[in-house]
């Protein structure tokens, strides 16, 4: 008999069984990995929730101790809660107030300097507090942002982040990441940006594109830039997250000198590079060698297909001619690990978005044509990014695991890829959570809101 999803009673036992489920293999630890896959590499389980926690994953079998309660699914999806390895919460949700006039890069960027000085306390919280309940309700557990670290904003934003991570702790986890120039890391203000983002349990950020420019070749002294921030990397113990290379441009190649840094440094391991267009762009001999590199120093890469597809190749009246996304299918071959992430939401580098993982990772599939065979695609946005920003307990379903979960209304891969999955069912610590996306018009000014007249006042 089939079992249709709107009728499925969610179990409030602190014990049961979420019994004739699929899972994806390359979203189940290695110790529940022995099922049999489908075509797919999807396997059959039934999942034992007990006190919030994953307490066993088994082959699908048709009794259980009648004593333990029973959700039956139907054959459909549960995967764990999703993670966004490379986003900007504090740019998130602006785009009415500093829209990018063309969709080009260079105005994004000086659209969003205008903006900053605009970026209060109050309006950060606003803003990303709204971003967070978007992605709290989609199904997403864990997101490392990006927090724009320049002399005017240093002081204003951090905090605030500091607020937030306390604030969601449990239900969205934050990493955080400084983001400036790496060029206006060189003076007094480097320094301060290390002991800000200690003090703040960050990552050391930062882009490899001139303070004032775009994308291009390496600056003259891109190995003194980077020794410094390896420098203050190192003296505060961080790990680094830079932005490299977005940009169609094969020149701008600043890629294996940050590989060729951390080597170094002896920061093997400890470095994700997000973006890294034009290595697309370059020869095959430039890209094996920038590969082998990457390979050698360890570094995890994050892909950003929806951002860099709105952002790459766009010019007045001329259909855009490539993707803007990296060679990932190269690099996982390498052994290199690739992660995809949602980066810019309704702001003036990406006009559109909800901070919704499973929206990537549909769009992602196609972008990357991640596809046939689709069975480790889903690690591109939960086992991967786990591994990349050192997650315990995110990604992945296995034993002792938390039950941070999602439900799809959708027995095979194509099946998630081909439909928003709108109607998912996300639960944490084995409960079905009612969180909803907020109203937009929470966003509104006042004197927007729809009905509000003069005379009203």
């Amino acid at each position: 008999m089939t079992i249709h999803f709107a009728e499925i009673v969610w179990s409030d036992a602190p014990r049961y069984w979420l019994a004739n489920a699929r899972i994806p293999g390359c979203l189940l630890a290695n110790s529940a990995k022995s099922a049999d896959s489908d075509h797919e590499g999807v396997v059959r389980v039934d999942v034992l929730v007990e006190h919030g926690k994953i307490a066993r994953v088994m082959p699908a079998q048709d009794t259980h101790d009648d004593a333990i309660a029973r959700v039956d699914l139907g054959g459909r999806q549960i995967w764990p809660t999703l993670i966004d390895v490379h986003t900007h919460l504090d740019k998130g949700h602006s785009i009415e107030r500093n829209p990018n006039i063309d969709g080009t890069f260079n105005n994004a960027r000086l659209a969003a300097a205008a903006d900053r000085p605009n970026w209060t306390a109050p309006d950060l919280r606003r803003r990303m507090g709204f971003g967070l309940r978007c992605a709290h309700a989609h199904g997403v557990s864990a997101i490392r942002t990006h927090i724009d670290t320049y002399h005017d904003s240093a002081e204003r934003s951090w905090p605030v982040l500091r607020e937030m991570r306390e604030e969601w702790a449990g239900r969205v986890d934050l990493q955080a990441v400084s983001l400036c120039p790496i060029e206006l890391l060189m003076d007094s203000f480097g320094d301060r940006v290390a002991e800000i983002v200690k003090e703040s349990g960050g990552l050391l950020g930062g882009v490899t594109r001139p303070a004032i420019g775009m994308h291009g070749a390496p600056q003259a002294d891109i190995d003194r830039q980077l020794d410094r921030l390896f420098a203050l990397a190192a003296r505060h113990d961080l790990d680094i997250d830079l932005h490299v290379d977005e940009t169609d441009d094969p020149a701008a190649a600043t890629l294996p000198f940050i590989a060729r840094s951390a080597l170094r440094h002896g920061y093997k391991g400890r470095v994700v590079c997000g973006h890294c267009c034009s290595l697309a762009m370059q020869g095959d001999s430039e890209i094996d060698r920038t590969l082998d590199l990457l390979a050698e120093a360890d570094i995890s890469i994050v892909t950003l297909p929806t951002v860099n597809m709105y952002l790459q190749d766009r010019c007045s009246g001329r259909t855009p001619r490539w993707r803007g996304v990296t060679v990932v299918h190269e690099m996982i071959k390498r052994g290199i690990r690739v992660a995809a992430a949602g980066d810019n939401c309704r702001d003036s580098f990406y006009a559109y978005g909800d901070h919704d993982m499973v929206d990537t990772f549909r769009q992602a599939v196609r972008i990357l044509h991640f596809d046939h065979p689709l069975s480790e695609a889903p690690s591109l946005v939960a086992s991967t990014p786990s591994r990349i920003a050192k997650l315990e307990g995110h990604g992945s379903i296995g034993e002792g695991a938390p039950a941070r979960l999602i439900v799809f209304n959708a027995r095979s891969l194509n099946e998630i890829v081909s439909r928003p999955q709108a109607d998912r069912v996300v639960l944490e610590g084995g409960r079905r959570i009612t969180a909803k996306p907020p109203d937009y018009s929470e966003l509104w000014p006042d004197d927007d809101l729809p009905g509000r007249t003069a005379a009203a006042e």
